[in-house]
């Protein structure tokens, strides 16, 4: 094959710095071995059978990987200087490369300075870099110092490792080129010995496979069957000559090494039938495929192509506006979340996201208020993607005026007139879309005067004479519901409606998949999720009543933590608990008693039943505003970076505090840590205070200080506030850092901002049981501030919520393991090959959701312990964070035993010809049930000193 082909082609796109491939084994195939090189053979309709499990592999070098689908891999590749962060996704069945060029260096790279100059042997014009003289004898150390161990430290475990060969551009001689391969072998043994846990996938490098072949994970080559010109900027058809070379190459790696053989080709980004069946092909012959575009920045397809699961939601909420109350965050969130949807917003003020958005995105929805700024361009964007077939949902307005092109490509008639006499009636509606939670209430001085053609179906036609128009319709390229047909807002009592069936239409609109199981975040083992967590506001006040009966007249002042240190300690319920260390801290307005406050916040931190979390230094109340993000003050003052901050935002005065993010997030998480928590207990979550409306930075510095993060949303739903309107999705992401929010609303809200009835936080078991049928979109939270222990009535109203929950089936956790689970919501990848699921994450998540009447065949499932059907589907009980399985009706489920429902971790599950066997964590008295366990024996001991971990076995006769 001639040199210049092999180098044109490599894995390095030296003008686009961000590079990702992925290797994967789980839906890993049996392949037929490669084919001589003589011929390309057709692919076989019965390979023969392989000889090793391939791995699959996938390629990404655009930017923000898209972690749901590369984690359907074993291995992902990404460019390190992409910004990705593999400590926050650690996947135990997903390995991160880290792309690694050894051959050559883009002067860009950050090590380059560093680098001798003397170490440099000549120049790759055809990519801007630098050609490394890989005999130098510091050149391996070097390498490991400078390029590998930053990249271990940043988390990678694996380490793609390209410009193999770059050597070849200037060895001219055979002692030359064997000194030039001595050293690149000598790079790859210094990797290896300083991390020998580390995988490495070689980009080519036949010539020193010899030698270090028992080092490498996998080989890579490019362009089997199509290529990628970068000169001509164009794909190509891979020569015959070609394809005999690289295949003689991939014989000789399967038949000597036994390794994977991967490689990857190229088709145009809009062209899946092209990816499809250049991959088949590639599979046909036993090698690895990934097919992607030139420049790997759009999602390909390999041996597996997982589903898509993320929403592009535009909107154009008002200047200065938290996306925490954003529409798009407020209303189509929660319904997209519970379809199994993660969400990226944009704003419509900036410039639409460019490239195929159809490799990423399972559909676009936009929530428009008014007409965008820049309405030629948003015109084009959106015409691009309704031709690229992307489907599209659209509530309240187009945010364009529609031209006759526009709506002619829309199967839509732009109607002249106006509603006769002031009147517009509703003539007619789909009863299963449209009139949810209120009939549509049509408003003649607010309308878009549209109606669909005959492609399309109405979902809501309103008449007004020969005036004739559609408010709500499903179409060929998604849907609409114009204001005010999606969403009513009740402004008297400021509430909202859903006038259109949220969950159906997007289901519709967006052509979503009802079979697809869902990650559910509500549920573990069949029992719905309980937690709780106390925000710090309040720590300091007394109390107003002894042991729940008459006034305090004891000589020592009872504090709220008293109350509470005592509901926790005799109920056992698993309780985050926060301290603001400005109210417990000597330099805080409560100096005279804060040693106290700190004994007792320990006393309470020691009980078993609560983790430790820190509620910021000063609890900030509006952070928009204290960090500059929001509205302007006259009091704004400078912080050490130079940014504009308020000080009137803060709740707790602090003599000459001036506001930093670092102090109120790292320096109370070091001062809790320090002076309040147990050695072996220390601060595990940040509770948000205030508004909750936490700028991206901020949640950045939770990330970096290694701790989870928790509040925000406004789940509120009562039975005088009856609408999926109050009831708030998983969280928002933020400048690539998540804000987690928590699953219900705190007693502020039920007490009326406490000023009574104090009792009224008994009403969130209205919010508990609305969130659980007819369907289950939240688990059970109790949450709630230090005041509550300072009165009698709000202290009683606590141990009924208490009483109650805890008599139902539930799965008590912390709320960090909650947001664990959130955060695995987001990674989880889902795969479909014919019939079968495999659904991975970070193990942390450990339930999916089925349709209604549809069950796991437990006869081929892999890492699913039993399902349960309850609110909404069947939930099935995953064992760690890999699974696969066929889905049946449940009339047809074989009966063999299974775990019905348990209140707790499942680990160590093992199916056996005979039954099964498990072991159960749990933060309570462990419970679980079986199912079909007629003919079979149950044996169960604790496995040590802590009662709530057992040992079950299951054994049957035959």
């Amino acid at each position: 094959m001639p040199l210049t082909t092999r180098l044109t082609t490599r894995l390095w796109y030296a003008a686009r710095p961000v590079i990702a491939a992925t290797l994967v084994a789980t839906s890993a195939l049996w392949l037929p071995p490669v084919a001589a090189a003589t011929g390309t053979p057709e692919p076989s309709s019965n390979p023969s059978p392989p000889s090793q499990l391939q791995p699959s592999v996938a390629f990404y070098y655009g930017i923000d990987p898209p972690v749901e689908l590369l984690s359907g891999y074993d291995a992902a590749v990404v460019e390190p200087d992409s910004g990705f962060n593999p400590l926050a996704h650690r996947l135990p069945h997903t390995t991160w490369f880290a792309y690694a060029s050894v051959g050559e260096v883009l002067p860009s790279r950050s090590y380059y300075a560093d680098l001798p100059k003397a170490w440099l042997a000549g120049h790759d014009e055809s990519w801007a870099s630098r050609v490394v003289d890989q005999s130098q004898p510091g050149w391996p150390a070097f390498y490991v110092d400078h390029v590998i161990a930053p990249l271990w430290d940043k988390g990678y475990r694996g380490f793609f490792l390209d410009t193999l060969d770059s050597w070849q551009l200037v060895a001219k001689t055979d002692s030359e080129r064997a000194r030039q391969q001595a050293g690149l072998a000598a790079v790859i043994r210094a990797i290896k010995a300083r991390y020998p846990d580390a995988k490495l996938i070689f980009n080519r490098g036949f010539e020193i496979l010899p030698q270090v072949h028992d080092l490498a994970y996998a080989v890579a080559f490019e362009s089997l069957y199509r290529g990628w010109d970068q000169a001509q900027q164009r794909y190509v058809e891979v020569s015959q000559a070609d394809r005999d070379w690289l295949l003689a190459q991939a014989s000789a790696i399967r038949t000597q090494y036994h390794l994977p053989v991967v490689s990857i080709d190229y088709c145009p980004p809009a062209d899946r039938a092209c990816a499809r069946d250049t991959a088949t092909k590639i599979r046909a012959l036993g090698i690895v495929p990934y097919v992607t575009d030139g420049a790997l920045s759009t999602m390909g397809i390999g041996a597996l192509e997982p589903l898509r699961r993320r929403i592009l939601v535009v909107q154009d909420p008002p200047a200065r506006t938290d996306l925490n109350v954003s529409p798009g965050v407020r209303f189509l969130a929660m319904p997209l979340n519970y379809l199994g949807y993660r969400i990226d917003y944009r704003d419509a003020s900036e410039p639409m996201p460019q490239g195929d958005l159809l490799n990423r995105y399972a559909g676009i929805v936009l929530w428009m208020n008014n007409d965008v700024p820049r309405p030629a361009d948003y015109r084009a964007w959106l015409a691009k993607q309704i031709d690229a077939g992307l489907p599209v949902a659209v509530f309240t307005s187009f945010g364009i005026q529609l031209d006759p092109a526009l709506a002619q490509k829309l199967d839509l008639q732009i109607v002249p007139g106006q509603p006769a006499n002031g009147k517009l009636e509703v003539e007619s509606y789909d009863s299963k879309l449209m009139g949810f939670e209120m009939k549509p209430r049509p408003d003649p001085h607010d309308y878009t005067a549209i109606r669909v053609g005959t492609r399309s179906r109405s979902l809501l036609r309103l008449r007004s004479g020969d005036f004739v128009i559609d408010g709500a319709a499903i179409t060929p390229w998604g849907g609409y519901a114009m204001r005010p047909f999606g969403v009513y807002d009740l402004g008297a009592v400021n509430q909202a409606r859903w006038v259109t069936q949220p969950l159906a239409f997007l289901r519709a609109a967006l052509r979503l998949p009802a079979d697809m199981p869902v990650p559910d975040t509500t549920t573990e083992n069949g029992r719905r999720l309980l937690m709780s967590h106390i925000d710090g506001d309040g720590f300091a006040s007394r109390a107003e009543f002894s042991d729940g009966s008459a006034p305090n007249t004891d000589a020592a002042p009872q504090y709220s933590g008293d109350e509470l240190y005592r509901l926790l300690r005799d109920s056992g319920m698993p309780t985050t608990v926060s301290l603001i260390e400005g109210e417990v801290s000597d330099d805080g307005p409560y100096k005279a008693f804060a040693a106290h406050l700190r004994a007792l916040g320990t006393r309470i931190f020691q009980l078993p039943n609560v983790e430790v979390a820190t509620h910021t230094y000063t609890h900030p109340l509006q952070w928009m505003r204290v960090t500059g993000l929001g509205v302007s003050s006259t009091k704004d003052v400078q912080t050490e970076g130079g940014s504009q901050v308020n000080q009137d935002g803060l709740s707790i005065d602090i003599p000459g505090y001036r506001f930093s993010i670092d102090r109120e997030i790292e320096g109370s998480i070091d001062f809790i840590d320090r002076q309040i928590a147990p050695a072996n207990k220390p601060v595990s979550m940040v509770l948000w205070s205030g508004d909750c409306q936490v700028p991206a930075p901020v949640l950045k510095a939770a990330y970096d200080a290694g701790v989870l993060n928790l509040n925000g949303g406004d789940t509120l739903i009562t039975k005088s506030y009856p609408s999926w309107t109050a009831i708030a999705p998983l969280g928002v992401m933020k400048g690539g850092y998540y804000q987690v929010f928590a699953p219900n609303q705190n007693e502020e809200l039920y007490t009326g901002l406490w000023q009574g009835p104090f009792y009224g936080f008994t009403r969130v078991l209205e919010t508990f049981a609305m969130t659980d049928q007819p369907i289950r979109f939240k688990p059970v939270d109790i949450y709630y501030h230090m005041f509550s222990g300072t009165k009698y009535a709000s202290m009683k109203a606590l141990r009924e919520v208490f009483d109650t929950v805890l008599q139902q089936p539930v799965t008590p956790v912390f709320t960090s393991e909650y947001a664990r689970k959130v955060l695995d919501f987001l990674d989880a990848s889902i795969t479909r090959d014919g019939e079968r699921w495999t659904v991975r994450d970070g193990g942390q998540l450990r339930t999916v959701r089925l349709p209604p009447g549809r069950v796991p065949d437990l006869t081929n499932a892999t890492g699913v312990a039993g399902y349960l059907p309850g609110p909404g589907g069947t939930y099935v009980h995953l064992t760690g964070g890999e699974a696969s399985f066929t889905v049946i009706g449940q009339s047809k489920a074989p009966r063999m035993p299974y775990l019905a429902d348990a209140n707790g971790v499942i680990d160590n599950f093992t199916r056996t010809p005979s039954g099964f066997s498990f072991d159960l964590r749990a933060r309570v008295a462990p419970q679980f049930r079986l199912a079909n366990t007629g003919a079979c024996r149950v044996t169960r001991h604790a496995l040590s000193t802590d009662a709530h971990l057992l040992h079950v076995d299951v054994a049957c006769d035959a």
